[in-house]
């Protein structure tokens, strides 16, 4: 009897969020006729701290040992994929093992999952961003987390009919459902219990740290007050910058600090919201606004994740130049103007059944479909399987 084939993917440590995407993925491919394989590693003592990790019964785990401090990191995985077909691994210059899977120990098909590059780099022509670009075209296929991310891949000459776009994604089924449970009662009771009168309230939802520019908000806050004499900000979110958020809301009642929230208590700061203020890096929390159907307000300020591409200006979302006033100008129309809002409203809802962890499955089963009917690309190292 013929075995059907085998697919591996790698990670060097498994998350929590990507759980439901995996169990969705194998679904997919057994379904196929596709074996899926899952094999990670181990968080490094920093990441062990953010107890966000995941658990799947059938995945395997892979030896991990972080080297110079952190910053280098080895899995040899290569004797426990010798059986597959393909697979899919991160590009991330700190994972050693990638680049003796690009050469002397080469499996039948290699791809990379990711971004295309660093993008929040502060030199895009360092030596570690040229490695990534190097490494680019060593894979026999891509699947990019968004459109940008298969533009980035495209530039460094990589074959577009060889890019899979994923629409990266995690399951806001749940969180979908809280936001649409929580009714005009219990949003007055929420106001009430944070001391808001809750007509005009942005909110800022995220970690607490540099690359989210905290300091460029609250100052942005402090003109939006004067401006809109009854904005109110609510901050979501906990890191290293927890002190500063403190210290600001301390003596200014208009605004309150939440701390870390999570599950329901995430989409009760959502329900009362008006507009998501980040004016620093976007990722993943861009679901958020569309599931919740609270528009983001951001900067174009260079710093965003791939995520950033889904956002549609003045359709799911607004974007400005880099810059105090442009941010405030913006911030003061969205709160005010009721049917700009309900206008960006329509466009988070359409986006929200768009960007699903449902779709993302989909597309990479169908990615793996392609890439293994597709002969392999470049040149072959020395081969696991004679």
């Amino acid at each position: 009897m013929t075995r059907g084939p085998e697919v591996t993917i790698v990670q060097r440590r498994l998350t929590g969020y990507r759980v439901q995407f995996f169990e969705r993925l194998r679904a997919l491919l057994a379904a196929e006729g596709v074996r899926l394989r899952l094999l990670h590693g181990d968080p490094t003592p920093l990441e062990a701290t953010k107890r966000d990790g995941g658990h799947l019964p059938w995945a395997e785990h892979v030896r991990t040992r972080y080297l110079a401090g952190d910053r280098l990191c080895w899995q040899s995985f290569g004797a426990q994929t010798r059986s597959s077909d393909l697979v899919v691994v991160t590009q991330e210059n700190k994972l050693l093992y990638n680049f003796v899977a690009m050469t002397v120990a080469r499996p039948p098909r290699l791809a990379f999952w990711g971004h295309g590059a660093n993008l929040q780099a502060e030199n895009r022509d360092s030596w570690k961003e040229r490695v990534k670009r190097w490494t680019t075209c060593k894979v026999d296929w891509w699947f990019a987390y968004t459109e940008l991310s298969a533009g980035l891949v495209r530039q460094q000459g990589f074959p577009p009919e060889r890019i899979t776009v994923l629409d990266n994604a995690i399951d806001t089924n749940q969180l979908a459902g809280w936001c649409a449970s929580i009714d005009e009662q219990r949003k007055a009771e929420l106001c009430a219990k944070w001391g808001l009168r809750g007509r005009h309230v942005g909110l800022f939802l995220g970690s607490l740290y540099a690359d989210k520019r905290v300091d460029f908000l609250l100052d942005a806050a402090e003109e939006i007050r004067r401006r809109v004499p009854d904005f109110e900000l609510l901050i979501v979110g906990a890191g290293p910058l927890q002190g500063r958020v403190d210290a600001f809301c301390a003596n200014r009642p208009w605004a309150r600090s939440l701390g870390h929230r999570q599950g329901i208590e995430k989409a009760e700061a959502l329900a009362v919201a008006h507009v998501m203020l980040n004016p620093g890096l976007v990722g993943l929390g861009i679901l958020d606004a569309f599931v919740s159907r609270v528009p983001l307000l951001t900067v174009d300020c260079g710093k965003h994740g791939p995520e950033i591409a889904y956002l549609e200006h003045g359709r799911n979302g607004w974007m400005v130049p880099d810059g105090m006033m442009p941010f405030v100008e913006a911030a003061c129309l969205l709160l005010t103007q009721q049917e700009l809002r309900a206008q960006l409203q329509s466009g988070c809802a359409i986006a929200a059944g768009r960007y699903t962890v449902e779709g993302m499955a989909r597309r990479f089963a169908d990615g793996i479909g392609q890439c293994l009917g597709a002969p392999p690309l470049g040149e072959r190292g020395l081969a696991w399987r004679t």
